[in-house]
């Protein structure tokens, strides 16, 4: 595993003190993390969910997920079997310092939330050009 990666780490349902009381399931959504040139994507499997029912929250170093998933069956036909049940998803990580709260980016397409990590312009690395004597 790559140092680089060891800078978003979850945050367990303990760690981040949020406790559920709706009377719906609660998905720990499926992600998966990719270090870039620039940055860490997050791509979070959210099924059912558009982008105005996702929340995505930043405090203190904790880049907080929500989404609430919504049932949608096609008109004028009756729901005999479903593989899945509508609910809530909840994912928390913490992240390094080295990281642009301001430059986070996030968009829901197909069923995925994407989050655009950019590290600040002091964490990136730095060229020095040697001259000759």
């Amino acid at each position: 595993m790559s140092t680089e990666m060891t800078k978003v780490k979850e945050q367990t349902p303990a760690e981040t003190g949020v406790e559920t009381t709706r009377n719906r399931p609660l998905w720990r959504p499926l992600t998966d993390i990719v270090e870039t040139r620039d940055g860490v994507v997050l791509m979070v499997e959210l099924p059912g969910v558009a982008a105005e029912h996702v929340d995505v929250s930043l405090e203190k170093r904790v880049l907080t997920i929500r989404a609430r998933s919504s049932v949608s069956g096609p008109e004028k036909l009756r729901l005999v079997h479903a593989e899945y049940e509508p609910g809530d998803y909840e994912r928390a990580f913490t992240l390094s310092e080295d990281f642009d709260a301001e430059r986070i980016e996030a968009e829901v397409r197909n069923g995925v939330l994407s989050l655009r990590l950019p590290r600040s312009a002091a964490s990136q690395p730095k060229t020095i050009k040697v001259k000759s004597a």
